[in-house]
């Protein structure tokens, strides 16, 4: 959820700093070039390392599933081994909705081979179409946008359509020009492969379908190593626009939620399996899942470190009182993929209204969040530092911040540069699942793209950021550890002001240029 609208006077403040840093940026990358680096070395320290896991999560030491406590090495190769065939572990949901399942197969060749099946539905039961696509892919750089990624350009070679229903016909005739249905669906039999793109046509039928392969731009790859010996490879690709027009430009800077390697995926996955051996012709119809009764109350945590566009590092904690409708969230952010490297500690907290179950995505719920209070901690110089800069009265009662001290900005409002305002009000969604081991998972709504704010009905998400697991049940009281910026009580907490200091924070340290992107 946001919190809050960026003003005119913090967008020019903020770009009078973003052009310093701007230079900062270009003097290490002239630096490099000079200095005959390799782009495979740049940069170099957080990207080649290891992290633990368990060191990651150290800040959630009372959860009590296995999968959170059990010692986890995560190592992520750059540039990363795709040879392999990675596929979805679960039915994904896109902006739009869309409800699909994937599965990639590149070759040491640099081909690649991929399917894409859509369903009507958000259990995907249902079939609708399925595209199968080809190209060639060629790994360029490690990203200077986002630490820890690989920048690669896609050729495609060739798109067909495979149509499951003649229903789904019918929606795909209405969405496509004329032209396409002319060639390719206008008689279509269901079952049978129908070419929608070549090297010799244009692109007019694939972006009509809001079809894109952009998701190529920005590939990592981690593997975990299990303490039984056992290991779990994911392939991460570039997020998705959640604007559907914006979606076949855009270049990610964020991941979608990872495909995980066919021969090395977590167990039972009885997804994987069924995603793995399906076709253009035959495509996976997941098994119904049992129903998980929405159910709000005790602390959800982020199973890992999460990475969203324009270059945010964090994890989330959260906690919800259902019987007082309040809630209380902590995103605690990072300048490292591997969350290492703290920056600084945002809380607040609220209440919250719950809604209709979603007409757009089965099984979800809509919110209506509210903030009223919202806290700041300073994890390192640098960031006390940006804080220290603010005009008195404008970013929390007086100045004097310090590392690791929590500043409250209740009392003014919010705070101007970093374009937080209170209080605050958001649309939202949610759903729970249950994971592979039965242990409930909850969704919320994935952040629009260009920074904006879900501050109205037509502005609730239509899909979700990565599951959060239930670390205890029943907790209403906050545990405050982590310095002052530590609780047990959370909720997503998404905010301009909060995305605007990690930026500052990763630009002056010359990490990485990024642009705006709201949290709250």
């Amino acid at each position: 959820m946001k919190c809050v609208e960026a003003g005119n006077m913090s967008n020019r403040r903020f770009s009078h700093l973003l052009k310093g840093v701007w230079l900062l940026w270009l003097w290490q990358a002239v630096f490099v070039a000079g200095t005959g680096s390799k782009l495979w070395e740049v940069p170099t320290a957080s990207l080649t390392s290891s992290s633990n896991l368990s060191e990651s999560l150290q800040w959630e030491p009372h959860c009590q599933y296995r999968h959170l406590q059990d010692r986890v090495r995560i190592t992520a190769d750059i540039p990363p081994r795709l040879d392999s065939t990675w596929v979805s572990t679960r039915c994904e949901v896109r902006p739009g909705p869309e409800f699909l399942t994937r599965s990639y197969t590149f070759h040491p060749s640099r081909h690649f081979h991929a399917l894409q099946h859509y369903y009507t539905d958000s259990s995907c039961e249902d079939p609708a179409y399925s595209l199968m696509i080809r190209g060639k892919l060629r790994l360029r750089q490690a990203s200077w946008i986002t630490r820890g990624g690989t920048e690669a350009e896609h050729h495609l070679s060739k798109v067909g359509i495979v149509v499951h229903s003649l229903a789904a016909k019918q929606r795909l005739v209405s969405r496509l020009p004329q032209t396409c249905v002319g060639l390719t669906l206008g008689r279509a039999v269901p079952g049978k492969l129908y070419e929608l793109y070549n090297t010799r046509a244009g692109r007019g039928c694939l972006a009509a379908l809001g079809f894109s392969m952009m998701e190529m731009g920005l590939i990592r790859v981690e593997t975990q190593h299990h303490s039984h010996g056992g290991k779990i490879q994911e392939l991460f690709l570039g997020d998705i626009h959640t604007d559907w027009t914006q979606r076949t430009q855009y270049r990610p800077t964020g991941y979608q939620q990872p495909l995980q390697n066919a021969m090395h995926h977590i167990h039972p996955c009885p997804v994987c399996a069924l995603v793995y051996r399906s076709s253009e012709q035959r495509p996976p119809v997941l098994p119904r899942s049992p129903a998980a009764p929405l159910s709000l109350a005790g602390r959800w945590v982020s199973k890992s470190c999460e990475t969203r566009p324009t270059v945010l590092f964090l994890t989330r904690d959260f906690t919800f009182d259902p019987d007082q409708h309040a809630w209380e969230g902590i995103y605690r952010h990072y300048s490292d993929p591997a969350c290492s490297q703290p920056t600084f500690t945002l809380r607040a907290s609220g209440h919250y209204a719950q809604g209709n179950p979603s007409a757009k995505v089965s099984g979800a719920t809509e919110f209506v969040f509210k903030v009223i209070q919202v806290k700041i901690t300073a994890m390192e110089e640098p960031t006390a530092k940006l804080l220290n800069g603010t005009r008195p009265g404008k970013c929390g009662r007086g100045g004097g911040w310090e590392v690791g001290v929590e500043r409250d900005l209740t009392p003014t409002d919010g705070c101007t540069v970093l374009g937080i305002k209170l209080p605050h009000k958001e649309y939202e969604l949610f759903k729970t699942e249950l994971d592979h081991r039965k242990h409930p998972l909850l969704l919320i709504g994935e952040r629009p793209s260009d920074g904006s704010s879900p501050d109205r009905p037509q502005r609730r998400p239509t899909s979700f950021q990565a599951p959060m697991v239930l670390c205890s049940g029943g907790e209403t009281q906050p545990s405050h550890r982590y310095g002052s910026g530590s609780n047990s009580k959370q909720i997503q907490l998404e905010a301009n002001g909060t995305e605007r200091l990690a930026q500052l924070v990763l630009l002056v340290f010359g990490s990485a240029l990024c642009s705006l992107f709201c949290i709250y």
